[in-house]
Order: C-alpha cells, then sequence, then structure tokens
C-alpha cells in the first residue's frame, strides 16, 4: 500500500483484496471518502446516511450541492429502509436488472439526509455489480453515497488512475480494481410519481425497460437541454463530463438522396472525414494541438499522430468503454481542440452520445 500526500489529505492506494478492502470500509464507517470500481465508472464513495460525508463529497468534487448523489447498496431489502412508495414497477426493474447499472428514484425516507439528495425528496438507490464495490458496502456496513470519482464536470474515471489524477490528497483512498467494464453511467429512471421516466441513458435501454414495465417516457432536458433547471439526477447539467480543450462532434445531416443504404452510409463517412480533416488541418496550421476521435474502422481516413480510436463501430459497447479515457488522453496531450466523429447510430448510441453532447456543451457542426 502506497500513500500520497499531494494535498491535504493522505490518500491511500488499495487493491482489490479483501484485506485493504476492509482498510477501507474503516475510513468509510469513520466518515471518510474512498473511491472504488463499479461496473460502470469508478465511484468516490462516503456514507450516505451522514450529512458531512455528503458534504465532503461534494467539496472533494467540487460539485453543486444541489446535484444529488446516488445511494449504492448491497441487497434489494435495504430499499425499504431507504424509500417510501415502492412501486410493482421498481420491484420488476429491480428483480430483473440488480445487481447492475440501473438507478431507480423513488420517494425517500426521513433517514436520507436531504444533503445526499440534494435537496430533493426523492433518492436515487442502485446495486452495483462489481463484485469490490458489494464487498465495500457489505464490510462497511453503511449504504454509499457515490458519483463518479472526478473533479465536477471533467470525464468519468474508468481506471484507478484516472481517480488519483484528479482525486488524490482530496480523499482517503482509492481502491484500484482495473479498468471497468461498461464505462459509462448507469441508466437512471424516475419512478417516484406517474409515467417511469428515463432521466439518464445508461446500458439499460428504454426498449428493455419497455418489455418489463410497459410505457417509460424520457425526460424532455435530454433532448432540449436547460442550464437553469435544478437537475433531478446526476448528470442532468447542461456540460458535463469535458474535457479541457474545444471540442465538437461533426454529425452528417439526413440524408434524402436516392442513393442506396451502403452509398450514403459510405457517403456520409466521407463527408464527415473532409469535413474533421479540413478543420483538423487549419487548426494545426495556427499552431494549435488538435485530436481526432474516430472508431477503430475509420483509423485510416485521418492523421495517424493525432488519431485517438474509440472502440468498434459494430460493437458500442467498446465505444461507451473508451469515451472517458479517450477524452482524458486529449487533455493528456494538452489539445486546443477536438473533433469527434458522431456515434449515433451505434449500440447504446443514445447513452454514448448523450455523454458526448454534454462534454461538446451541444457543439454540434452538420455536414
Amino acid at each position: 500500500m502506497q500513500i500520497s500526500n499531494t494535498n491535504n489529505i493522505e490518500t491511500h492506494f488499495l487493491s482489490d483484496s479483501h484485506e485493504d478492502i476492509l482498510i477501507a470500509a474503516d475510513i468509510l464507517k469513520n466518515g471518510g471518502l474512498v473511491a472504488f470500481p463499479t461496473e460502470t465508472v469508478y465511484g468516490l464513495g462516503g456514507n450516505a446516511l451522514s450529512p458531512e460525508a455528503s458534504g465532503a463529497i461534494y467539496a472533494a468534487k467540487g460539485r453543486p450541492s444541489d446535484n444529488p448523489l446516488i445511494v449504492h447498496i448491497c441487497d434489494t431489502a435495504s430499499v425499504n429502509e431507504l424509500a417510501n412508495n415502492i412501486t410493482e414497477e421498481a420491484k420488476v426493474l429491480m428483480e430483473a436488472f440488480w445487481p447492475g447499472p440501473l438507478t431507480i428514484i423513488l420517494p425517500k425516507k426521513d433517514i436520507v439526509p436531504d444533503a445526499t439528495t440534494g435537496g430533493l425528496k426523492t433518492v436515487a438507490i442502485r446495486m452495483p455489480s462489481h463484485p469490490a464495490a458489494l464487498e465495500l458496502i457489505r464490510e462497511s456496513g453503511v449504504y454509499i453515497a457515490a458519483p463518479s470519482a472526478n473533479i465536477s464536470g471533467r470525464p468519468s474515471p474508468t481506471t484507478a488512475q484516472h481517480v488519483a489524477e484528479d482525486m488524490t490528497g482530496r480523499i482517503e483512498a482509492i481502491i484500484d480494481g482495473g479498468p471497468v467494464g461498461i464505462g459509462i453511467e448507469s441508466t437512471i429512471v424516475d419512478l417516484s410519481s406517474g409515467l417511469p421516466t428515463i432521466l439518464r441513458p445508461g446500458y439499460i435501454t428504454k426498449k428493455m425497460l419497455e418489455e418489463l414495465i410497459g410505457e417509460v417516457s424520457i425526460d424532455p432536458t435530454l433532448i432540449h437541454p436547460d442550464p437553469n433547471i435544478r437537475p433531478k439526477a446526476p448528470g442532468m447539467k447542461y456540460t458535463h463530463y469535458a474535457p479541457k480543450g474545444e471540442l465538437s462532434i461533426i454529425e452528417r445531416n439526413e440524408d434524402v438522396s436516392d442513393s442506396s443504404p451502403e452509398e450514403k452510409k459510405a457517403e456520409a463517412e466521407a463527408a464527415v472525414a473532409d469535413t474533421i480533416n479540413a478543420l483538423y488541418k487549419e487548426k494545426k496550421s495556427q499552431g494549435f494541438t488538435v485530436k481526432v476521435l474516430a472508431p477503430n474502422e475509420h483509423s485510416y481516413l485521418y492523421d495517424e499522430k493525432d488519431l485517438i480510436t474509440v472502440g468498434s463501430t459494430t460493437d458500442g459497447i467498446t465505444v461507451a468503454a473508451r469515451l472517458y479515457g479517450a477524452l482524458r488522453e486529449c487533455d493528456d496531450a494538452g489539445a486546443d481542440f477536438i473533433y469527434s466523429e458522431s456515434f449515433r447510430d451505434y449500440e447504446l448510441g443514445g447513452a454514448i452520445m448523450n455523454r458526448l453532447l454534454k462534454a461538446a456543451g451541444h457543439r454540434v457542426i452538420y455536414v
């Protein structure tokens, strides 16, 4: 076990061994903060029932205190202690998707402090499937409030190294469980009143939800963002997950030509690549550092030395798993400008584009 002290707090770097998880559990019991792996991204955990611990999470992240935290549990019985009015739809979704990347919002019980819910009368709950996360919750004996373990607004961390870049000196411990599997945050569905509503897309899709509980709506701010709204769930702010450089997404307008689907696809890829390459050359000629984000299969279209590949066109989960890491690589390279292909038509395209659009502040260049 190594210890760093680059800010005000000694940060212990732990493995995901049982012995180290016991150390982390003691930190949580005593009011400290621990970053830990989940199947989605690394979380920054504190005691969810302690207003002081929740306040420390907000402080460590530099996160607005009106942005609610997700409470992580290790068994479904815990929901009865945290929430009221647990609907049949909630029970069906818990049975189907827990442990896993689904967060459910329900009316909260008084045991959950307003400091954890951002002042809302609802609580967001999920049961992660990562074994280290479940063991940490069990051994600590506390419910763990855990947003992503990054400075607020930065790309979420998918490795312990990403966490260390942002959190060393700010929190007591980081558990290294290796790279995460999914790479984007959990789907959030609001079941607190009325029609079930998706507040954040993720690996669990609208179709998957509707196959079990019927009609599910999508919060309109996911389609038309409003930076002035009070967020009902994490990740609903207008700009989020952002790299330091200016990120723009280049996307083909709807094609109404008479070409075959294969021809349209090839034309769209060529048009997007031509636009990205023109923008790239312009900024490079002005002396800026520029990076391009594209799938592996399109690498031949771009200058290899400034290309960062983001997964495969045939497997959307690989794009999701690579997205935040790719944005952090842009920061490591000191990129002033970043140009990205769109990933809208891929598997998990809705969830991927939700993150990418927020990272770009909805800066899209249509071809």
